[in-house]
């Protein structure tokens, strides 16, 4: 089986996508700051060109998953967003492109490029309009990237937002699940208003493996695609279910710090595309996720 390439290997998505890749029988190498289940585990920066080139020289992998990023978007210091998620992808690319077989890479963006568009159902063809950093680095990361699009074969996600088991509490879902858990009077949140496109962090990584690994035919380097489930999901709907689950009201405080000037109303995919190129792709239930979440304890603190 292929050597497979894991950036970001210790953080909420990269354990999961290591776990199904070596449930498939790969050899995984991660670039990770702490052990994740990987065959070997390198605590590399991403901008230490020498360590990761010679690295790279080393292990030779024949897929790249390219996961590693500053992704929470209320990071105080803009700037490590782009020197993280711009400059580290460029230098991760140009130490694959010297490898004499060009491995297939998958990197993981997001539909936050498309920011705050009035479109109820958004695909690839939608023009990118970043409203924050985060959304911003990601989108100039894909433009870096298609420079290296003859050189290597690559391929560019854009996940819709997910959640599951293990997701760090600074994170919307978990921070809900958290104070349902444990039956806490009240919780503080921002617009409830806002409609966002949920997947299961099982579904993301197992639909990331199987696209790299197939290629589909009509696919060019440097494509994007989205992942989503295509449905659009309100903050107080979700309460409502975790409400249902638990047998437990929790008090909603709007507390005007956390609305963002720049909230994007609705977020939803258009996931023709993905089912094209994925037709096996599945979708787990919300229910289902916010049941394991519920039962799974504690989640990450980073």
């Amino acid at each position: 089986m292929p050597t497979c390439l894991v950036t970001g290997g210790s953080g909420f998505t990269g354990r999961y996508l290591i776990a199904h890749l070596k449930h498939q029988g790969h050899r995984v190498v991660a670039l990770a700051s702490q052990p994740c289940g990987a065959d070997e585990t390198h605590p590399i920066d991403l901008n230490d060109s020498k360590a990761l080139s010679n690295l790279i020289a080393q292990v030779a992998p024949q897929q790249v998953y390219h996961l590693a990023a500053l992704s929470f978007v209320g990071h105080p210091t803009p700037l490590d967003f782009y020197r993280v998620n711009v400059l580290g992808t460029e230098t991760l690319l140009k130490a694959l492109s010297t490898l004499p077989k060009a491995p297939r890479v998958l990197l993981a963006s997001s539909a936050n490029v498309y920011g705050a568009n009035a479109q109820a159902s958004i695909n690839e063809h939608v023009p990118p309009a970043p409203v924050n950093h985060y959304a911003a680095s990601k989108l100039a990361m894909e433009h870096i990237a298609r420079t290296f699009a003859d050189r290597l074969p690559l391929l560019i996600a854009r996940p819709f937002n997910y959640t599951g088991p293990g997701q760090a509490a600074h994170f919307l879902i978990p921070k809900l699940v958290a104070h349902f858990r444990q039956r806490a009077p009240y919780i503080e949140l921002g617009n409830l208003d806002v409609k966002r496109d949920f997947s299961d962090v099982r579904d993301i990584t197992a639909a990331y493996v199987n696209v790299l690994q197939q290629w589909p035919q009509n696919a060019s380097s440097g494509d994007v695609f989205n992942l989503g489930s295509g449905q659009a999901t309100a903050l107080k709907e979700i309460l409502h279910r975790l409400e249902a689950l638990t047998n437990h009201t929790l008090e909603v405080r709007v507390n005007p710090d956390f609305v963002r000037a720049n909230e994007i109303p609705e977020l939803k995919a258009d996931t023709q595309r993905l089912k094209q190129w994925c037709p096996s792709a599945k979708q787990r239930p919300l229910a289902e996720t916010l049941r394991d979440m519920l039962a799974n304890g504690a989640p990450e603190t980073s």
